[in-house]
């Protein structure tokens, strides 16, 4: 069995929280070569995203192990110090504990993680997301998996045909679901449309017995308890062979679709599908960014990247994204641009609720008074 992860972390930004500095990609390349050389590793990549450091590694001791995990700490804490040297912004920020503690579930990085067999051919695509939550991926992952309006390989293959179990993840109440798909499709619509609570952790195939795709889940804020950075989501999908094909699972970037992040996290904006090198959000942190990094893997060995959105036919979804961007931002503070009071739970509302919690009278009080003045 291969174990494909994505372990991503935010350890210092070049410049603001628009990108990683070079000194920090080197660094982590580097470490990831020393790990595959020791045997640690079959094989790695590492890429970024905006400001996130992500090391994409195939290795054969499963999800969640202590020996991968601990290494990238190791090389989290190695970039956070290049970045404090270079006197980068929001170093080390999302490394929430000072030492680590078997795996890095609750310690602030981000991870992905997928075991199976390997196929004779065995297409992959990691997606790397910036300035966004996890719940960004629940659309396009039910588009994939579900909608035979994207992926006509519902009806048309017999493998697909039966559908996909979606487990969904509730993080408020940290309590999981299964949904059998398509016959719970309406029930699990009417939870994973709200993405900030509800998100898609993983998707199986009823006919192969397989998980398909994996997503990241962890929420910074809820683990901190405080703002310290927006999640930054990374994502496998599994392609081809009764699983969507690889255009399939690309095709639900060609909308701009809303979601929340962007500037210091508390906005709805459109995600902008781009190529690795335009992966650097700038206008108010935004608009937010994915990227899409195909590879066949064959012995364990990542055979790639392609950086499947640098294609012209996702031109017209960066258009709309810009256009989207122009009327979101119009808005100013006010809502639909700026999220909901629930979700500011974390930034300075709470603050404000406590100092101006004096100064709010009950209105029956008001009209009391002017009642009596009246008279």
């Amino acid at each position: 069995m291969i174990t494909l992860s994505i372990i991503k972390a935010d350890t210092g930004g070049f410049v603001g929280h628009s990108a990683v500095h070079p000194d920090m990609m080197a660094e982590a390349r580097r470490e990831m070569m020393r790990a595959i050389d020791s045997g640690l590793l079959i094989d790695g990549h590492v890429d970024s995203c905006g400001d996130d450091i992500s090391l994409i590694m195939t290795h054969t001791y499963g999800p969640d192990a202590d020996l991968i995990h601990s290494f990238a700490w190791d090389t989290f804490q190695a970039t956070t110090h290049i970045a404090k040297e270079l006197g980068l912004y929001g170093a080390g920020q999302d490394l929430l504990s000072d030492a680590f503690s078997g795996n890095l579930r609750g310690m602030g990085p981000g991870y992905a993680e997928l075991e199976f067999g390997e196929r004779p051919s065995e297409p992959v695509i990691c997606f790397l997301a910036d300035k966004t939550e996890p719940g960004a991926w629940n659309l396009p992952l039910y588009k994939m998996f579900a909608d035979p309006f994207n992926t006509a390989g519902l009806i048309i293959d017999q493998k697909m045909h039966a559908g996909f179990t979606f487990e969904v993840y509730d993080l408020y109440k940290e309590k999981r679901i299964d949904f059998d798909c398509p016959a719970d499709l309406y029930e699990m619509l009417m939870y994973i449309g709200a993405p900030a609570r509800y998100v898609i952790h993983s998707v199986r195939s009823k006919t192969l017995t397989e998980t398909a795709a994996a997503t990241s889940t962890q929420r910074l804020s809820l683990i901190a308890g405080k703002y310290v950075g927006k999640d930054d989501p990374v994502m496998i999908v599994r392609c081809q062979s009764g699983l969507p094909a690889v255009g399939e699972v690309l095709e639900p970037f060609t909308f701009a679709f809303g979601v929340a992040g962007c500037m210091r996290g508390s906005h709805h904006a459109p995600l902008m599908p781009v190529s690795s090198g335009h992966a650097h959000p700038s206008r108010f942190d935004g608009p937010p960014r994915v990227v899409a990094l195909g590879f066949q893997i064959h012995d364990g060995k990542l055979i790639g990247p392609r950086d499947l959105f640098a294609d012209p036919a996702f031109d017209r979804a960066r258009q709309q994204a810009s256009e989207a961007m122009d009327y979101f931002r119009r808005h100013g503070p006010f809502e639909p641009h700026r999220l909901p009071l629930e979700d500011l739970e974390y930034t300075t509302m709470t603050v404000l609720t406590k100092k101006l919690a004096n100064r709010w009278t009950p209105i029956t009080t008001e009209l009391t008074t002017a009642a009596a003045s009246r008279s």
